[in-house]
């Protein structure tokens, strides 16, 4: 991990962010500089400086307009690496030549000057948790400073959560299908879009809900757990159990040997092939298998988990599988289980469990009935659901293409408004309705009911009252006139915190490590009403605006909009 580095801004180095606390490192990608943004960000903080509005108090709010995959909420992921962005936020002299080279000869000397010395050390940040289930409209993060500094931090913030938030929402949204029960595993990497696509994936979707990544750097970089055995080249890379040179094993607590290891499984083959329950299912078994499942049994005797469909799953996979199993069982191992990749993973999974709990039934072994059953090959939501429509007996589900790369939405489409600058609310207004933003400096609020659920989200002024438990509000629709509705909430949760004060002297908000955040994502999850979350027709979740802030937005927009001429 990257080591820490010292404040923006002077005499910052005990406090970065000028409000207590430890420091913060620097982004996980060290691509992530200040020049990781578009070159309009430069061409408008050009002329920020050349109209001499470059220190302007601007605020924006980072937000999406759309929860992604046809759902109706989202997970809010990226925040930790946008901090870490904010902390480190000072151009070289190497990109202050390249932009200088980038941007017009007619640009002042003084703008590069202006360059050298701003940093984030005058912005302040509140944002959402990190986890937190989210919806559209409401600001994930308010970003204030002076305008052209924040200009230049759009693009890269934008980037930073769009992809995580979509990446942990798409996690999350597996893991409801699958069910609490089930161990999810990201196995992604090798789809993945470059390097940084899988790094972020492995973490966003650990962060989602799943328990393991196959990405080794993602475990030393997070410490996410590790999945993983062997492919099925590993398992063709064999011929015959006679390339086995080293055949013994020392038992589980070390009190006996194994001398020939590869006896002790042919003799369960043969035992499994005379048996009563299972004999018929299969003949003779594929041998280069076999040698393949023996060689990592003794390399692996406590880990054994057999990848059983590169020839056939019944008739060769699990029979040898089971084989070299029950020799474990010999010596006081435990094997892990199977993987099933291909084929009918319903019907192959049912068919394996029952072969499983015969094996225990007949030759009294307990537990073996339960063996883990993994299945993978090309996972989604659909073919989960469909798998549990259908009835199933995999315990767990290696997920991949479809889960790292978001195949059934690209992008979350998260986006970045000026809402204030020089205390003066902004507000851009578009033919389309859910283009236009909600102007001002705002504070937002969560608002539970008799049964625990969240029942709204709704935006204030700034300087409005906070609702208060026990009392009615009156929620609007922020655009739609005939949609309102009093509430009155049971609990109310402030949204935004603190996570970068600037010069505000605000206590600022500790950064979560990476399982304190899966944790509160799945506690958040776990507070939706069941019929927002469901994967088929869900129930949109409401976010509204104060009465007093709905009249705002209507009278401001009003009064920006042109008015027309009919001639």
């Amino acid at each position: 991990m990257a080591a820490p580095v010292v404040a923006n801004g002077p005499g910052k180095e005990e406090n970065r962010g000028g409000g207590g606390g430890s420091s913060i490192g620097r982004p996980t990608n060290p691509m992530v500089t200040p020049l990781l943004t578009d070159l309009y960000q430069f061409t408008m903080a050009y002329a920020y400086w050349k109209a001499g509005k470059h220190n302007e108090r601007a605020v924006f709010d980072l937000y999406f307009r759309k929860n992604p995959f046809g759902g109706e909420y989202t997970v809010f992921a990226g925040l930790d690496e946008c901090i870490k962005l904010i902390a480190n936020f000072k151009f070289t002299e190497d990109e202050i030549a390249f932009i200088q080279a980038s941007l017009p000869p007619s640009c002042e000397i003084g703008f590069y000057n202006y360059l050298r010395g701003i940093d984030c050390s005058d912005v302040e940040i509140h944002a959402i948790s990190e986890g937190f289930v989210v919806f559209p409209k409401i600001p994930l993060m308010r970003v204030e400073g002076p305008v052209a500094v924040v200009q230049l931090l759009e693009t890269p913030l934008l980037n930073l959560v769009n992809y995580a938030s979509l990446v942990a929402t798409n996690a999350a949204r597996h893991r409801f299908v699958a069910g609490k029960s089930k161990l999810l595993l990201e196995f992604g990497l090798r789809r993945a879009q470059g390097p940084d696509g899988g790094i972020g994936a492995s973490k966003y979707c650990y962060m989602g809900g799943f328990d393991a990544t196959s990405n080794v750097a993602a475990g030393q970089l997070f410490g996410i757990p590790l999945r993983g055995t062997h492919s099925h080249a590993f398992v063709s890379s064999f011929m015959s159990p006679d390339e086995i040179v080293e055949k013994s094993l020392n038992s589980f607590d070390g009190s006996s040997v194994c001398k020939d290891f590869v006896s002790s499984v042919q003799s369960w083959l043969s035992k499994l092939k005379r048996s009563q329950l299972l004999g018929g299912i299969f003949g003779e078994t594929n041998q280069s298998e076999i040698a393949a499942f023996v060689s990592y049994a003794l390399a692996f005797p406590q880990n054994f988990l057999a990848l059983v469909d590169t020839y056939d799953v019944m008739r060769s996979g699990i029979p040898n599988f089971c084989a070299v199993a029950l020799a474990l069982n010999d010596l006081g191992y435990k094997a892990v289980g199977i993987r099933l990749d291909s084929g009918d993973l319903a019907y192959l999974s049912c068919e394996t469990r029952k072969f499983f709990q015969g094996i225990e039934k007949e030759f009294k072994i307990a537990g073996f009935g339960k063996t883990s059953i993994t299945a993978s090959n090309d996972l989604n939501e659909e073919t989960l659901d469909a798998l549990n429509k259908q009835g199933h007996e995999v315990d767990a589900f290696g997920i991949g293409t479809h889960l790292v790369t978001c195949y059934a939405q690209p992008a979350l489409g998260g986006v970045f408004k000026l809402v204030e600058i020089n205390k003066q609310p902004r507000i851009k207004l578009s033919e389309d309705v859910s283009k236009v933003s909600i102007p001002c400096k705002k504070r937002s609020y969560r608002l539970y009911g008799k049964e625990g659920y969240p029942l709204v989200d709704i935006m204030t002024g700034e300087n409005e009252p906070p609702p208060k438990v026990g009392e009615r509000i009156l929620c609007r629709h922020p655009f739609n006139e005939s949609k309102r509705a009093y509430v009155v909430p049971q609990r109310v949760e402030e949204l935004m915190k603190c996570f970068w004060p600037g010069q505000s002297g605000k206590v600022r908000e500790e950064l979560q490590p990476i399982k304190l955040i899966r944790e509160r994502c799945i506690n958040q999850l776990d507070l939706m009403r069941p019929d927002h979350m469901r994967r088929l027709n869900p129930t949109p979740y409401k976010v509204s605006v104060s009465a007093k802030l709905y009249d705002f937005i209507h009278f401001l927009w009003l009064n920006e909009a042109p008015v027309g001429e009919l001639e």
